[in-house]
């Protein structure tokens, strides 16, 4: 988060537009570009195309009527991890919410102009390495963790795999298998199906590099 869901809750959870208040859905403007008008646009289409009403979709994703409805109509930014229960009941990958179709082959994504997603209190900060032009299989992200940061993610759609890989800082990764540490230069590879959580086990922050591989892709 993925920081992908989302998807247990993540604490603190990061949001597409800025902070939120723990255990609302609503998330506040902050820095950046803004991806509300695409995600309600996205929203709306990937709804159609299953033929779900907003109450059907409510009951899948367990997000309110009344939040997807202000999603749809770009009243409102939810959190990440609201997008993952979105992504998860509509049984689409994260970048097909956040997607801006374009038919370009060649891509710069400049580092100023880049969408972030940060936590509420800004510990953890997710930078999308890929283009949001197309839904996609495998999504490539830069994830920064403050010291004593704590990121916890909600289990991803079945299939979901995750390889990350510490380029700076030491980090716990916490799975159903246990705790394992981290260090500059080592990598995990996991099935991301089920909750987890990174820990910023340092005091420095923590830089880390994650390729979230889904199921398959739904355009």
């Amino acid at each position: 988060m993925p920081p992908r869901n989302p998807p247990a809750s993540r604490r603190p959870r990061a949001r597409v537009r800025g902070a939120r208040v723990p255990g609302h859905e609503r998330a506040h403007p902050a820095a950046g570009n803004d991806l509300t008008p695409v995600l309600g646009a996205n929203l709306r289409r990937l709804r159609g195309r299953r033929n779900l009403s907003l109450e059907k979709l409510a009951k899948l994703s367990g997000v309110s009527r009344a939040m997807l409805g202000q999603i749809e109509l770009g009243q409102s930014a939810p959190t990440v991890n609201v997008l993952w229960k979105i992504g998860t009941a509509l049984e689409v990958p994260f970048s097909a919410l956040i997607t801006s179709r374009s038919t370009a082959s060649f891509h710069v994504m400049r580092a100023d102009q880049a969408k972030r997603l940060a936590s509420s209190d800004g510990s953890f900060v997710s930078r999308a390495l890929f283009p949001f032009d197309e839904p996609r299989r495998v999504e490539f992200y830069e994830l920064r963790l403050a010291p004593g940061g704590v990121e916890r993610a909600d289990a991803h759609p079945p299939g979901t795999v995750e390889n990350l890989v510490v380029s700076r800082g030491a980090m716990e990764i916490e799975t159903g298998g246990g705790t394992h540490a981290l260090g500059p230069g080592d990598a995990v590879v996991f099935e991301a199906d089920a909750p987890h959580s990174y820990r910023n086990a340092g005091d420095v922050e923590a830089v880390m590099y994650l390729v979230m591989t889904y199921a398959d892709t739904v355009g």
